[in-house]
């Protein structure tokens, strides 16, 4: 854990440089690793704060640290973030002119950077190792770390040089990062990058800012309009699987009057830059792309991510859909779904695989990614549960509130055994010998060629779901494939293979009537406004907010950085609710930091007055004549529920109460009360610890002289939580400048 020094350094560094008063669960730790130089594996999903525990570090150290990026277009994007704040940053690559990149080295040399970004075959030149032992760099962040792990969703064979560091640098400390990672790529990445007795930090992957909706797939275009309708004029990405969908599906949007581009791997490298600049910079509402685009985006205010085809692991959906809601508010993620996408999916791996020769383990673990996948698709309970769990992690807050499933859109449909064996029924009579659209000529009773050349026409299958749509019986040929009673099998016919569809043992037993089958139906109905919505909106002037917009737009393109990079949504939804008439009132917004308000503070409040006074708007609201240089807590919600909670702890209320007074993770009211502890130092904590407990970890705590989790954790012996864990070092560091009581046996 942070020193109490250090947190206070850390707090003042958030406030001056970010605008923010706070840390977010998991940032003390991984920043406390930083400071230490101890190795380290950060997971946090996207959005989670990542980029803050490799920034603060070598600010408050006053040295100069290296982060590892895959992408020009992300170092320049964080660095152009970084910059805006006031913060010393640089980044070295390609697009850099021979002025530029001699300016970088001299501000190096100089002391005068505390980050400097580059790419993995930049960093390991023997040049670049050279000036980096001159100016004794001793520490590296490799951010998108799931790239150094074959068994990752984005394995890049240049990151696996990296371990080299350790041998260039033996004292430096590596600190790896990413949002997707499983229980099995964490354990290669530390293998990987050879990271010596790492602290392990993996924040809670679930977001729930986010509202998860699966539609299955019969009018893509239809579909997709319909959810970006709910968008109209914000940021939407929408995924495809190839490059020819992307820009078929943009056509059609640009046809119906949406402002959007494509973007895919087979655009040149200048090409891609543009449109990815134009998007960033809200010249453009709407991306249509493949997986190509999105590592490189940092754009925080994205509303919504359609998946117009299924991902094909779910750290690619979780890294994907992740780029909604970066800044915290509301966003949308959907997926269109169909079985044709897993099985279009399967053929690519394979191919693919062969090509490049590649192990028959890949190969299944491969396939056992897009099985995973498939799950989630097809499934029918909570998606916030099931990602999280997918991670390894429980989920406890079921009913979530913000899924298709917990919102009520899923719901049965009458007869699906009846359908499911005239399905079953037709596999059979054609002999296990056919594929999906033979399958479905033969039940809508079509009279196609093929039909008549077996004879099919005569089956007592033929024409058994005539009234149906094809587009329907093929959706509901898929779901009863997704929920196991069909499978793909190989055949061989005139020395060749074919894909068909076979029975199996759960297919008999739904034919013999011992099994009942359930199928999904899409309800229509439009869902009420998300309460995590209508709370980020509360209080906020609709009008000012567009307004600042357009201010916020102006000041991006005299300066030539995206609009997020001067002000996030957030911000600009904080000005519009308290509207500050002074410079010295914007402190009490969120995300404006000393920087920032010398920059652009007369500008935005004589903009804000003019507002105002035009639409006989108060101003000022909720802040005060005087700001405390003091950290002050913010008005939103989950200040407000961390309030709620602290006032609840006084009393000695226990984490379950608090966690269902305030509806928040039992995960969410320990860190609460670690952070209670810390600012109120109770002489006894005995309500939430027991004294064996306590005095076992903190025994643990002194022996190792350090608060990181950890090595107390499997000092315990696996017994005490990580979360009771963090509730003791927070009360074993209060010791440190008074007397307190440990938990007693009396």
């Amino acid at each position: 854990m942070l020193t109490e020094a250090n947190r206070a350094g850390v707090i003042g560094a958030l406030q001056q440089y970010w605008g923010f008063d706070e840390l977010r669960p998991l940032q003390a730790e991984a920043i406390a690793a930083g400071l230490d130089r101890r190795d380290s594996l950060v997971v946090m999903p996207t959005g989670g704060g990542k980029s803050l525990c490799f920034q603060i570090p070598p600010l408050l150290e006053n040295r100069t640290d290296v982060v590892v990026s895959p992408l020009i277009a992300l170092m320049k994007d964080q660095v152009d973030g970084l910059r805006a704040n006031g913060y010393p940053a640089a980044a070295i690559h390609s697009g850099l002119t021979d002025a530029e990149r001699l300016q970088i080295a001299e501000e190096l040399r100089a002391g005068e950077l505390r980050l400097v970004f580059v790419s993995p075959e930049k960093l390991l030149t023997n040049r670049f190792i050279e000036m980096l032992r001159e100016i004794n760099v001793r520490s590296f962040a490799i951010d998108e770390a799931h790239c150094v792990s074959h068994w990752g969703h984005d394995f890049r064979p240049e990151y696996r040089r990296l371990a080299e560091l350790k041998r260039y640098f033996p004292k430096s400390s590596i600190h790896a990062f990413t949002a997707t990672a499983t229980e099995r790529v964490r354990a290669d990445i530390v293998k990987q990058l050879e990271l010596e007795n790492p602290a392990i930090l993996v924040g809670d992957f679930d977001r729930p800012n986010l509202v998860y909706r699966v539609i299955p797939r019969d009018d893509r275009i239809g579909q997709i309009v319909r959810v970006l309708n709910r968008h109209k004029q914000q940021a939407a990405i929408v995924y495809c699987i190839s490059r020819r969908d992307t820009e078929s599906v943009c056509d059609d949007l640009k046809r119906r009057g949406f402002n959007a581009d494509y973007y895919h791997a087979g655009l040149n490298a200048q090409v891609r830059r543009q449109k990815q600049d134009a998007f960033a910079r809200e010249k453009i509402d709407i991306i249509v792309a493949t997986v190509a685009f999105g590592m490189g985006i940092d754009r925080s205010d994205v509303r919504c991510v359609i998946h117009a085809g299924m991902p094909k692991s779910v750290e690619h959906y979780q890294q994907e859909a992740g780029r909604a809601g970066r800044d915290g508010l509301e966003a949308e993620c959907v997926l269109l779904y169909s079985t044709a996408d897993v099985m279009k999916w399967e053929d690519l791996i394979s191919k693919s695989a062969a090509e490049a020769d590649v192990s028959d383990g890949i190969l299944q673990s491969m396939l056992e990614l897009l099985g995973h996948m498939r799950a989630y698709a097809a499934g029918m309970s909570c998606r916030h549960g099931s990602l999280v769990n997918y991670f390894g992690q429980a989920f406890k807050t079921e009913p979530c509130g913000a899924c298709d499933v917990c919102l009520g859109e899923i719901e049965g449909i009458e007869d699906a055994t009846v359908l499911a064996q005239k399905i079953l029924s037709c596999v059979a009579r054609t002999e296990e010998r056919f594929g999906v659209g033979h399958l479905v000529d033969v039940l809508k009773g079509a009279d196609t060629v093929r039909v008549r050349q077996f004879g099919h026409q005569e089956l007592s299958t033929y024409g058994l779901l005539a009234e149906m749509e094809k587009d329907s019986i093929k959706r509901r040929i898929y779901d009863v494939l997704d929920q196991g009673l069909l499978e793909r099998k190989t055949i061989e016919s005139n020395a060749k293979s074919f894909q068909v569809i076979g029975l199996n043992s759960q297919s008999w037993q739904v034919m013999r009537g011992e099994r009942r089958v359930m199928l999904r139906e899409l309800s229509e109905r439009r869902v009420a406004t998300a309460k995590a919505e209508a709370d980020s909106w509360e209080g906020v002037d609709r009008g000012l907010f567009e307004h600042l917009r357009g201010l916020r737009n102006s000041i991006a393109s005299e300066r030539d950085v995206p609009a997020y990079v001067v002000f996030g949504d957030a911000t600009l939804r904080d000005l519009a609710r308290k509207r500050p008439d002074q410079v010295s009132h914007l402190q009490s917004v969120h995300g404006i930091g000393a920087a920032k308000a010398k920059e652009f503070g007369e500008l935005i409040v004589k903009f804000i007055r003019t507002h105002c006074k035009n639409a006989a708007l108060a101003t000022n609201v909720g802040t005060t004549e005087v700001v405390e240089k003091l950290r002050r807590r913010k008005t939103s919600s989950v200040s407000a529920q961390k309030r709620r909670a602290f006032e609840m702890f006084a009393t000695g209320a226990g984490v379950e109460q608090v966690a269902e007074e305030v509806r928040r993770a039992a995960s969410t009211i320990h860190q609460y009360l670690a952070e209670f502890i810390e600012t109120t130092r109770p002489e006894d904590i005995s309500s939430w610890v027991d004294a064996g407990t306590y005095q076992k970890a903190r025994a643990v705590f002194e022996r190792e002289g350090t608060r990181l989790l950890r090595p107390a954790f499997e000092a315990c012996g696996e017994e005490v939580s990580y979360d009771t864990l963090r509730i003791i070092a927070a009360h074993v560091d209060c010791q440190a400048s008074q007397d307190t009581v440990a938990p007693s046996d009396s």
